[in-house]
């Protein structure tokens, strides 16, 4: 049996739900809602699956016009939330968080003010007070979704040494040095790496590391592409190898990109469209990480905003926002291409889903 938590925009009441899926028949099972915060549209795991951590996408904590983020005590046998404390996000509308294997931190990106934060992690799972909070700058040629910086996600490197930071509004992935003992992010110096510029217009949204820690994928949100990159993990350095899109090219309705996924084989890469209301699927050239488009499959939902492959390969868990359903996928073990089954469960509003580890 694997457990699967969903992060959720909450209207009035709600929160993240709970969902038992079983491993040999594929059923899946609603529990409801073990974990009451506003818009847990973001979720991350400590490593040992003690606590969970969610990003509440707000613009209006406490008086001010930041978000915040939410710590819970996990209940393995019951999957129960407890909840621990609340503390600033120092950004506004946070939308994705990364929890550092040691335990210590989280890394939070603010889309609405452009920011990163971390966030210091006590051994009872509780929060403290930010240690570290840095200001994008810049803007991008489109002037209705790239007038100033929008930092989207952050995500630490295999051996989390550095922290990469995608930010749509700038066009850019950001590299930053991480210090696991203070949690301090730096990119100051000659020998560190310079920001990744994207196509211009393209808003990097969120990315995903290769199992061989060689190749990064990052899905651009605007222009609906994935950028695979080279990556030198003593440097934090990117190279980019090639750029794929993610819609059929007759395809010419409006369309964004949201999530972006590497099979564990590290044979597939998976990217979600919110429009097209599509998974896009793509081989891996394994020598240089190049990308092939093989082919599209139906969400059978509106807006995919995320999706997770279970940590055998063997199934995609697809959260369709706008449509209120998860919506349970096989993946085909020769083709990597991912089946749709009838296994559904309602939930409002869905934005992000992850196996419990």
């Amino acid at each position: 049996m694997s457990t699967l938590y969903i992060g959720t925009y909450t209207r009035e009441a709600g929160g993240i739900h709970l969902i038992d899926l079983d491993d040999r028949t594929g059923e899946m099972t609603h529990r409801g809602v073990v974990g009451e915060c506003r818009s847990p549209s973001f979720l991350a795991f400590s490593k040992d699956g003690r606590f969970v951590f969610a990003v509440n996408e707000i613009g209006d904590y406490q008086g001010a016009a930041t978000g915040s983020v939410t710590a819970f005590a996990r209940d393995a046998a019951s999957g129960a939330l407890k909840a621990l404390n609340t503390v600033s996000s120092h950004g506004s509308y946070p939308c994705h968080i990364t929890a550092a294997p040691n335990g210590k931190h989280l890394l939070l990106a603010n889309y609405g003010s452009g920011t990163v934060a971390v966030i210091p992690t006590k051994a009872d799972g509780s929060l403290g007070d930010a240690v570290c909070v840095i200001q994008h700058a810049g803007s991008s040629v489109n002037k209705a979704r790239q007038e100033g910086p929008h930092a989207h996600s952050i995500n630490l490197d295999p051996r989390a040494r550095f922290a990469l930071a995608c930010d749509l509004g700038t066009d850019e992935v950001i590299v930053y040095r991480y210090n696991d003992g203070t949690g301090m992010l730096t990119r100051e110096g000659e020998s560190h790496p310079r920001p990744v510029r994207a196509a211009p217009g393209a808003g990097p949204r969120h990315l995903a590391f290769h199992p061989n820690g060689r190749f990064v994928y990052v899905i651009n949100e605007l222009d609906s592409t994935v950028a695979a990159y080279r990556y030198e993990p003593n440097a934090g350095s990117l190279a980019l190898v090639g750029t794929a899109p993610t819609l059929p090219t007759d395809f010419t309705e409006p369309s964004t990109t949201a999530e972006v996924a590497v099979h564990p084989s590290g044979k597939w890469v998976y990217g979600s469209n919110r429009g097209h209301d599509s998974i896009a699927v793509f081989s891996v050239n394994p020598a240089s990480g190049a990308l092939r488009p093989v082919g599209h499959v139906p969400t059978g939902g509106k807006t995919p905003r995320n999706f997770t492959l279970a940590p055998d390969g063997r199934r995609m868990v697809v959260a369709n926002q706008d449509s209120n359903v998860v919506r349970l996928f096989s993946v085909d073990e020769r083709t990597g291409m991912p089946l749709a089954t009838e296994r559904t469960v309602s939930v409002p509003l869905p934005a992000c889903v992850r196996f419990a580890p």
